[in-house]
């Protein structure tokens, strides 16, 4: 089983094998935020657990087993984003918030948030829910088809 740290990892590498092909160990730790020789330690983890290749001084890329297990990362982090951005958190904070959640749930919920983002989604007309939730933060009164609405009016 991965750590969190490995998974970090790995969908950094993912990223920048997306975009570059191959992910060097100095463009991994400007990604993560951490020191190169950090950087060389987990990929030579990663590599013996077979989820990288990688050579001294040269770039990381994915094995097929790497490549599985980095989607599911990438994924479970783009779920949580998309469900913090549909209740209005700030960008920025929901991707780094996303990044904590896609660590921290159990299978289950996981599935589950999955399937609520796409339903909301794939919802024809889009769910006029999340347009009154919309209203509701900007003016902090509860839509008359709230219940809490018709007891205070």
């Amino acid at each position: 089983m991965l750590t969190q740290n490995a998974e970090d990892y790995l969908e950094a590498i993912l990223l920048l094998v997306e975009t570059k092909g191959y992910a060097r160990p100095k463009e991994i730790a400007a990604k993560l935020g951490v020191t190169p020789p950090s950087v060389s330690e987990m990929l030579w983890k990663l590599r013996a657990d077979g989820y990288i290749e990688y050579e001294k001084y040269g770039a990381a890329t994915l094995t097929p087993h790497g490549l599985i297990e980095a989607k599911k990362v990438k994924q479970r982090h783009e779920i949580f984003e998309k469900l913090l951005n549909s209740l209005l958190v700030d960008p920025k904070i929901a991707a780094e918030d996303a990044c904590i959640l896609e660590h921290h749930l159990h299978k289950e919920t996981n599935t589950q948030i999955s399937k609520f983002v796409e339903f909301i989604e794939e919802f024809e007309g889009g769910p006029e829910f999340l347009k009154n939730f919309e209203k509701y933060c900007k003016c902090g009164k509860l839509p008359k088809k709230c219940k809490g609405a018709k007891k205070k009016s």
